[in-house]
């Protein structure tokens, strides 16, 4: 994958491709030839159907796209030039679309501001996820199967090759780590567009794999980690490998979290570090507090691990949190203190959520949980949140998650409009439906011969 940072020519563009991002997180396009690239584009935007990006009703449709400059970078595909460019969206009378993720995460970033609280939130995010040889799935009224191989030792092709235990992959060398030349194609397109990153390692799991990226500001974050899964998935398909974020693809072995490392910072420094519990400040264990109120409710796991697949990960003794906890160290608490930071480094890790979350929502809640905790001068050990037997435990299906949403989101309103909320929830009703009405392979095994 031949990419570039955009150097300001416009003449040697051949096509002007248009991002925009629909209400699941997914990056759609809409692509520009040359000949009808002009200012105008630029300065007014392109009408588009927000009805199917699922935010608005067919008759209320009608939106503006206007590209944000400021994210433009260049792909050579064959003998084109293509300009690709984030878009924010607009009603047709000019305002701001307020459901639109890109400006969700440009309002969580003022409120921060105008409540006083800080001047930006940092994150670094981890993408895990898992590279198959081969993939074939389907659902139809006779039948339901999904089947992978990989040539780590998974399926009936690789199954008898020389091969590390299922889980004994963590920071395998190549040969064995048979995808290390693909992350570092993945990782070189992802420097050359400004994408920064920490390293890239294999994770526990044959197959699963890990890309750190490191530290980004929320208004830029979504772009970034939506980018970065994007150049993940192309660089992966040229080398003839298909890869999932998916949080469990595969039955009984590791699954694919979307850790979020955070601090905020005022005054160009963070205000994480202290002298109260595990090196943290008062404010930092106030915002630990809010993220882990709202996750015990299922609120903010409605947006951080918003797929019925979700919830397959989360179980216990897969390094999945499951309650309501947070420690220095530790890879069950869903809120650790990384171990290894020297004083002064302080900073916490919110291990609960996955890639199936939109990253812009997911982000942007957990921040506002979060500053809802310093605000109200939350304490996590008053809320027993420090003690890992606490019996916290989350709600753990999507379906009850999304009725923690509906019960509790107040906290969002400074942000997200109660349109945007009531549109998540029935999508994901949706897919809950979808799933949970439908028989598996596992239930024909228990039950048939019932």
């Amino acid at each position: 994958m031949n990419l570039m940072k955009f150097d300001g020519k416009m003449d040697q563009v051949d096509f002007l491709s248009l991002l925009m991002i629909d209400i699941r997180g997914t990056i759609r396009q809409v692509t520009l030839p040359q000949d009808y690239i002009s200012d105008k584009i630029f300065e007014k935007g392109i009408g588009f159907d927000a009805s199917n990006f699922g935010y608005a009703k067919v008759d209320k449709s009608d939106m503006v796209a206007k590209p944000d400059m400021s994210t433009a970078f260049v792909e050579i595909k064959g003998d084109y030039q293509i300009l690709h460019v984030f878009c924010d969206v607009f009603l047709t009378t000019g305002e701001p679309f307020d459901q639109y993720p890109r400006a969700v995460a440009k309002k969580t970033a003022q409120y921060l501001k105008e409540q006083g609280i800080a001047d930006d939130a940092k994150v670094l995010i981890e993408l895990e996820f898992h590279a198959f040889d081969d993939v074939h799935y389907s659902s139809e009224f006779s039948h339901s199967y999904y089947e992978v191989q990989s040539q780590e030792g998974i399926g009936a092709t690789y199954n008898d090759n020389p091969r590390f235990g299922i889980q004994q992959g963590y920071h395998r060398l190549n040969p064995a780590d048979k995808y290390f030349d693909m992350r570092n194609d993945i990782v070189a397109a992802m420097s050359a567009v400004g994408i920064p990153v920490k390293y890239h390692h294999h994770e526990v799991a044959a197959s699963q794999l890990e890309i750190e990226l490191n530290f980004i500001s929320l208004a830029e974050a979504g772009d970034k980690v939506s980018l970065a899964k994007w150049i993940a998935t192309s660089v992966a398909r040229e080398h003839g490998i298909f890869i999932t974020f998916m949080p469990k693809p595969v039955y009984n072995i590791a699954g694919n979290g979307m850790h979020v490392h955070q601090f905020l910072v005022k005054n160009g420094k963070s205000f994480f570090a202290g002298d109260a519990l595990h090196g943290l400040s008062t404010e930092a264990l106030g915002y630990t507090a809010g993220i882990l109120d709202h996750s015990l409710t299922g609120s903010l796991l409605a947006f951080s691990n918003p797929s019925t697949n979700s919830y397959k990960r989360l179980v216990k003794g897969f390094e999945a949190p499951v309650s309501a906890t947070f420690a220095k160290g530790s890879r069950e608490a869903s809120i650790r203190v990384p171990g290894y930071l020297a004083k002064g480094e302080e900073r916490i890790e919110y291990r609960t959520g996955d890639a199936t979350a939109n990253i812009y929502y997911f982000l942007s809640a957990m921040i506002l949980a979060g500053a809802e905790g310093i605000l109200k001068h939350r304490d996590p050990v008053a809320s027993n949140y420090h003690d890992k037997d606490n019996g916290k435990l989350f709600p753990l299906s999507l379906n009850a998650v999304l009725d923690g949403l509906e019960q509790d989101h107040e906290y969002l309103l400074p942000v997200f409009p109660e349109a945007l909320i009531k549109a998540w929830i029935k999508a994901k009703r949706e897919e809950a439906a979808y799933v949970y009405n439908a028989p598996t392979p596992q239930e024909y095994e228990l039950y048939f011969n019932i």
